[in-house]
């Protein structure tokens, strides 16, 4: 398939409201792929990439060359030209890097270099997400659709999923059950202000948890073959030999365990998250796919302090002192027996008697308001990010975010400044959208630099912020467009983490936008000593 026609139904579906109407127009393209085009073009029409990882970001898409007058690209050589960027690494990267995006781009069309644009950024917001494509996928291969739902909740994989549907039909899609060594979909939690919130959602009884700061990980075993996987079903078991040595150690045969690994300091207390984070942190990480293969590996492992290589020879242990300790909160599968569809009660029973007290989460029962709302002091006080209550009779609802399991973390604001503000593309074409966030240096009277968002921008907030900021304006890029630091806006996030990319040592969390605010002055926002207090643990003053 001509990439071309890919981006024009990219940009029909944008344009379409209806949701029959954007199933038809993604069914039809997926009809046109050929086999070894169905993968790729799955992803991009959900506005991804194959490659998790490229190196691209938002400096890397300014200065493009103008757009081809002609299309001759194809999917296949699209995704070939990015795996090659993806690959790329050593010395003389960057150069190589931006040599090899400015070839793609200039073989591209102008429709083809916005859509490139949108999926480098991870902006092609054109309405076509997984649960849309799934539908697409149905009426594609013309297959009921809780098969392919089923089949990409045990998967976790839109891509492969869509290749069973297209190739294989009902039959490849019903192979798609919990295989212990293939990731699924994990259950998610919901959102509330308070546990008061929570429990109105779960009942009483529930189950508090504490919500480590940490990082998601399933982890299968069967028999001497352990695999590690990431929240998005990124292998990375030879990043975490310390994880696989503690599942080693336990007695089961087989297993699928759901929890959290993290960084903890002597104390026992969380180090900063991005210590933890950096353990997982994989170029060009591949999905199962590559999974299996490496499992088999992993059962050669020696100590937890070694790591083995793509051979099967252990190599030293790549990050050193930085340890990382398991705590599972869910057992999805043990000794042939699925447990997906039993009571939580039920199978939070078989995890303590199968990994023991030591490996199993920080976790109580409560009946009452008071009694939840003690545990989540106990949490936060321990430096963790809060609690998950949960339904205790719920069964594991994979790839869901319901309410059966609901999440309260302290809500952090901050008053900053907007200092620049850069295009949009894709759907936020022609809009003012990421914002560039300051706090106030009352030492210097200037502002610095935490981050930027563009997460909690409504439509009305996108007009409004673009007329306001252009009014501001004091330099206009073609990218960004620079501001006088008057506007403050409040921000919430979830924390603050050390960072080297910014002047102030710090950036924010998943920051997102909670509303502008017309009644303070830049004056009265908040100062980076304030910021720096709570990346230290102190309150603000």
């Amino acid at each position: 398939m001509r990439f071309l026609d890919l981006a024009a139904t990219s940009a029909a579906v944008t344009a379409t409201s209806g949701r029959k109407a954007k199933v038809d127009l993604l069914a039809a393209a997926l009809r046109g792929l050929g086999i070894d085009e169905i993968s790729i073009g799955a992803a991009y029409l959900s506005g991804e990439l194959r490659q998790r990882q490229t190196g691209v970001g938002y400096a890397g898409l300014r200065d493009l060359p103008p757009p081809a007058p002609e299309p001759t690209l194809d999917l296949v050589e699209v995704d070939a030209a990015i795996e090659e960027l993806a690959e790329v690494a050593g010395a003389g990267s960057q150069a190589r890097r931006r040599a090899l995006l400015a070839a793609l781009f200039a073989r591209a069309t102008a429709d083809e270099q916005r859509m490139l644009v949108g999926l480098f950024s991870g902006e092609l917001r054109q309405g076509a997400q997984a649960g849309l494509l799934a539908d697409a996928v149905a009426r594609a291969a013309e297959v009921p659709l809780p098969l392919v739902r089923r089949a990409l909740l045990m998967a976790g994989d839109l891509r492969a999923v869509a290749v069973a549907a297209l190739t294989g039909g009902a039959v490849a899609l019903g192979e798609f059950t919990l295989r212990v060594g293939r990731p699924l979909a994990p259950m998610l939690a919901q959102s509330a202000g308070s546990v008061d919130e929570a429990l109105a959602a779960t009942g009483s009884p529930a189950v508090v948890d504490v919500k480590l700061d940490g990082i998601r990980i399933q982890v299968h075993r069967s028999g001497g073959d352990i695999a590690v996987f990431t929240r998005s079903l990124d292998d990375i078991t030879v990043r975490v030999p310390e994880v696989v040595a503690a599942v080693r150690a336990l007695p089961a045969r087989e297993l699928v365990l759901d929890g959290e690994a993290i960084a903890l300091d002597a104390a026992g207390r969380p180090r900063p998250f991005q210590e933890t984070a950096s353990r997982a942190a994989t170029r060009g990480a591949r999905r199962q796919a590559a999974g299996a293969a490496r499992a088999a590996v992993v059962a050669s492992a020696g100590t937890a302090g070694t790591a083995p290589t793509g051979d099967g020879v252990a190599a030293p242990d790549p990050v050193g002192a930085t340890r990382l300790t398991p705590y599972f909160f869910d057992l999805l599968h043990l000794d042939g027996a699925d447990l997906l569809d039993a009571p939580g009660r039920e199978r939070w029973s078989a995890l303590a008697a199968t990994v023991g007290p030591a490996l199993v989460v920080g976790r109580v029962e409560v009946d009452t308001a008071e009694e939840a709302a003690t545990a989540f002091a106990a949490a936060v006080d321990a430096g963790q990010e809060g609690v998950v209550v949960k339904a205790p009779e719920a069964p594991y609802d994979a790839g869901r975010r319901g309410a059966a399991w609901v999440k309260v973390k302290p809500r952090h604001t901050l008053d900053l400044v907007v200092l620049a503000v850069e295009w949009g593309s894709g759907r936020r074409r022609g809009w003012l959208s990421n914002l560039h966030l300051g706090a106030r240096d009352p030492e210097t009277g200037g502002f610095v630099m935490l981050g930027k968002t563009f997460k909690g921008l409504t439509d009305e907030l996108l007009r409004w912020q673009t007329e306001r900021f252009l009014e501001l304006a004091v330099e206009r890029g073609e990218w960004v467009v620079r501001v006088r630091p008057e506007q403050v806006v409040e921000i919430a996030f979830d924390g603050v983490q050390t960072s080297s990319r910014y002047p102030g040592g710090v950036a924010l969390r998943f920051a997102r936008v909670v509303r502008y605010r017309a009644d303070k002055s830049a004056a009265e926002a908040d100062t980076i000593d304030a910021v720096r207090a709570i990346h230290a643990g102190r309150p603000s003053q």
